[in-house]
């Protein structure tokens, strides 16, 4: 199958905006399930993927977040942060519909209100799901420094870096396995 120009053109523009991005050094995000909050600089020393799911309802985000979710258990020095940019009512909705099945912990759910935490690291918006225009679905990693490891920016809902894909990368990056 032959690369559509217009996805050629999407996928530079990606590159060149995340390039150009600079990575908050800090950041504090809040669970829309319960009073839990993350901080970047209260957890260095540990790798932090951040995952940022699609607005709306997407039952893609949902499997790679039992996915990750259950990653986490064999990976204890990554922490794994999923945020979503919707509001704490349909988070709470979505996240209800995590699958439980061999997750040691059911996932905490971060909010990214107006997808702000997702500009500030360079995750292209412009993708059309579900009437809306939003972010790409993106994974960005950051080291115990909070400098950035690698990343991957999905070109639609269902374009996600597996969990072999990850822990590979992760390996080659940092010697985490």
């Amino acid at each position: 199958m032959k690369n559509h120009p217009l996805l050629t053109i999407l996928a530079l523009f990606a590159f060149l905006v995340a390039a150009r991005a600079e990575n908050p050094a800090d950041f504090t995000v809040g669970s829309a399930l319960d009073a839990t909050k993350f901080q970047l600089s209260k957890n260095r020393g540990k790798v932090v993927a951040l995952h940022f799911l699609l607005k709306t309802e997407c039952p893609v985000c949902l499997r790679h977040t039992h996915d990750y979710a259950a990653l986490a258990a064999s990976t204890p020095d990554v922490l794994h942060i999923f945020l979503k940019p919707d509001s704490d009512a349909e988070i709470k909705a979505w996240a209800g519909k995590i699958s439980k099945e061999n997750l040691k912990d059911t996932p905490v759910i971060y909010r990214d209100p107006n997808a702000k935490l997702a500009e500030q690291f360079g995750i292209p918006d412009g993708y059309k799901f579900h009437g809306q225009t939003v972010h790409f679905p993106a994974l960005v990693v950051l080291d115990g420094s909070g400098q950035e490891l690698f990343r991957y920016v999905g070109k639609s809902n269902s374009d996600r870096m597996k969990t072999a894909d990850f822990t590979a990368k992760l390996a080659e990056k940092t010697g985490v396995k």
